[in-house]
């Protein structure tokens, strides 16, 4: 068996050869940004090695950019191949529909992975693999709660939100679980305010600037992953700003690392290789006509400096 290998500007043609199968498929995957973070680069790389080690497939691997124009131009290529199968990650969970409704309707099944996309473009979807991201928000809110029960400072907190990128899916999931389990475990802590860090750290740190300079007393930030939530750590230290509490999602090794310090208290543990075993094997099931669940989720537990030990350190 061998792997071969084609890279273009942007595209990576993945094709297993050996012994002839009874059963091959060829099936491509748009990405949503995978320059963009560390956890979108490993997840590439796991998709990549888990075709090599299936005789029985060959992918088109393709990325967005964070390009919607792009991705649906993609998309459309993918249709025009004639692939046996198409997973996506959304750029946009809006803006996608049309494509993945064009693919539908020619007959190829399509799996989205890692953030869904918008419930109007449900029937044209055979499965979503990936996380519960409005339970990862929720478990998070119940993270920093804790935290401040513990402090004893529940009744008088003060916290701000940075949001992952607009009308990403997972930023929308993530933020709705926080916001809407927040009140119901810790109803007097104050929002103060909510802004977009777009996954990206150094954006995230120029928001926490932003809220430092404003506000004099914070005593929360909840990030929408890690990679945003210790932008905000450094700006917090940066300014000299002690006693915060800092509570993520998707434990990167960066907030692994932060956790370890003392500096970082809390995130929600998610494997982007995982992430992308799940999605392939889920479009497998769904062209072997196996009984594969609409939201076909894995799990991702909460992860603070507590239980850290129980737990490996992220390897993106």
């Amino acid at each position: 068996m061998k792997l071969r290998t084609v890279l273009a500007a942007t595209a990576a043609t993945v094709a297993i050869s050996g012994a002839v199968q009874a059963e091959s498929y060829r099936i491509g995957i748009t990405q949503n940004n995978v320059g963009v973070d560390s956890y979108q680069t490993t997840y590439e790389k796991a998709f990549i090695a888990a075709a090599e080690a299936n005789p029985n497939v060959e992918v088109v691997v393709l990325d967005g950019g964070g390009d919607v124009a792009r991705q649906i131009a993609q998309m459309e290529d993918l249709i025009q191949q004639a692939v046996d199968a198409i997973i996506i990650w959304p750029t946009n969970g809006e803006a996608v529909i049309p494509a993945v409704r064009k693919a539908h309707k020619a007959g190829i099944p399509v799996v989205v992975t890692n953030s869904n996309i918008a419930d109007a473009g449900f029937d044209f979807v055979a499965s979503f693999s990936g996380p519960d991201n409005i339970t990862q928000g929720a478990r998070s809110a119940e993270i920093m709660c804790d935290k401040f029960k513990e402090m004893g400072i529940e009744d008088e907190a003060q916290i701000v939100h940075i949001t992952g990128q607009p009308g990403y899916t997972t930023a929308i999931e993530r933020a709705k679980g926080f916001d809407d389990r927040l009140p119901e475990v810790c109803p007097n802590v104050t929002v103060l305010e909510t802004q977009p860090g777009d996954w990206n750290r150094e954006k995230s740190q120029k928001v926490m600037e932003a809220f430092l300079v404003k506000y004099d007393d914070i005593d929360g930030v909840y990030a929408g992953d890690d990679n945003m939530g210790v932008g905000a750590l450094n700006a917090a230290k940066a300014a000299g700003r002690d006693g915060i509490i800092f509570v993520g999602a998707t434990n990167f090794a960066v907030g692994y690392e932060a956790m370890e310090r003392g500096e970082y208290w809390g995130s929600i543990y998610q494997s982007p290789v995982d992430d992308a075993e799940a999605a392939l094997k889920t479009a497998l099931d769904v062209l072997n006509g196996e009984d594969v669940p609409f939201l076909n989720y894995f799990d991702t537990p909460k992860i603070t400096q507590d239980n850290m030990g129980d737990f490996t350190k992220p390897v993106f």
